[in-house]
């Protein structure tokens, strides 16, 4: 069976990531954080907490900026280096992976990542928690994961209190099931 693959971003976030890593260890969850560059900056111990915890690090550009596919290229790249160079600066870990802000992919933004040696990443189930739903219905969403899913969800950009308890009720589910989860 194909594992699910659980994803954050736009943190790290003082408040909710500590909250969130917290829940992905009760049920034994790695995840993939994609990080925004400026809060990484500003919180470099909760990079170091995420990989200590065994959890992946990808590029999630540096100020979330959107229409991420309306940016001239400069600035994509602007964007995606500044990320490279904080996250591998405090953790000396290089992200491979990199997800466009609301999925803001291009022609242009594809190219940027293949030059800078990322991976893109989308998602297939999205719970849409950013819009800060009841947690009840972000955790229907979540579990209904299948086997190869890429989940989206949020520890930054506004209260995720909603996300973390609903993750907790998720991933609980999912396990019952027997889902297997892995980083990407």
């Amino acid at each position: 069976m194909r594992p699910v693959a659980l994803t954050v971003d736009d943190g790290p976030d003082p408040t909710w990531t500590p909250a969130l890593l917290d829940v992905l260890a009760a049920h034994g969850v790695k995840a993939t954080f994609f990080v925004i560059g400026e809060r990484a900056r500003e919180h470099p111990g909760l990079l170091r907490r995420l990989l200590a915890a065994g959890h992946r690090l990808g590029n999630h550009s540096y100020s979330h900026v959107q229409p991420f596919a309306a940016l001239p290229a400069a600035a994509v790249a602007r964007e995606m280096d500044e990320t490279q160079r904080v996250v591998t600066g405090e953790t000396g870990v290089r992200p491979t992976l990199f997800r466009a802000p609301a999925g803001g992919w291009s022609r242009g933004v594809l190219a940027a990542s293949r030059d800078h040696g990322l991976t893109p990443v989308d998602w297939t189930v999205d719970p849409k928690d950013w819009r800060e739903p009841p947690a009840d219905r972000i955790a229907e969403r979540v579990a209904q994961a299948r086997p190869g899913d890429i989940v989206l969800c949020h520890d930054g950009g506004g209260d995720r209190s909603r996300t973390v308890k609903a993750l907790d009720l998720a991933l609980a589910r999912l396990r019952e099931r027997g889902t297997l989860f892995t980083t990407l």
